[in-house]
């Protein structure tokens, strides 16, 4: 299912927006060498995501975490979906709908999500930081007002670029990274506790954990 905002109200995304979706899907396919379910499994062990829960997935791109989200919190969670891009949200919708999870998207911009305060119990943020510039990666960090107290947000990104490495990847893809110093900092700045941080055990993956006191 999706939605979007209405156009008058909603804030114009800043950052780097992504319209190729099918050449997105084929990119991830690249990047984990076909091994992409055993990632997002891997990335929602961290959020260590519970039946019941609700859970939003900024830059959901085309949703294929949102929908693994779901399977995790069950018929009774609630997983919704957010991305400025309607084309990889046209593409999550369709997948939603094959596998039968019903997942809300909604197109947004991450600096400025369209939910009240205190309504989900985790966010999730991976492989999207890292589009945005520093001042909106800021506003993106406010935004976690959206977790309930005691909610919890995981942060996934690349911790250098790819640039600096050879293979078949970095030959059809370049893309930015994000130091988890910074991420680190900007979650604090946003009154966020962080909990841990580290490697996601897949190339350059970093994570980081944080929580809204409670």
């Amino acid at each position: 299912m999706t939605e979007t905002t209405d156009r008058h109200r909603a804030p114009r995304a800043t950052g780097l927006l992504i319209h190729a979706a099918a050449r997105y899907d084929l990119l991830v396919w690249l990047f984990t060498l076909g091994r992409e379910r055993a990632l997002r499994e891997r990335i929602l062990g961290f959020a260590n995501l519970k039946p019941g829960e609700t859970v939003l997935d900024v830059g959901c791109g085309t949703g294929s975490l949102a929908i693994a989200a779901k399977r995790h919190v069950g018929p009774t969670g609630t997983v919704c979906g957010i991305d400025a891009s309607p084309e990889m949200l046209a593409r999550a919708s369709k997948k939603a709908s094959k596998t039968g999870h019903e997942v809300i998207f909604r197109n947004g911009a991450a600096q400025a999500l369209p939910f009240p305060d205190g309504q989900f119990d985790a966010v999730l943020n991976t492989l999207m930081l890292h589009h945005l510039q520093r001042k909106a990666r800021e506003q993106c960090a406010r935004e976690i007002r959206v977790l309930k107290p005691g909610g919890r947000a995981l942060v996934v990104d690349f911790a250098a670029p790819a640039y600096q490495k050879k293979g078949l990847l970095a030959h059809f893809h370049r893309h930015g990274h994000v130091k988890p110093g910074e991420i680190i900092a900007i979650l604090g700045e946003a009154g966020l506790t962080i909990v841990d941080s580290g490697a996601i055990g897949f190339r350059d993956l970093q994570f980081v954990r944080a929580s809204v006191p409670g």
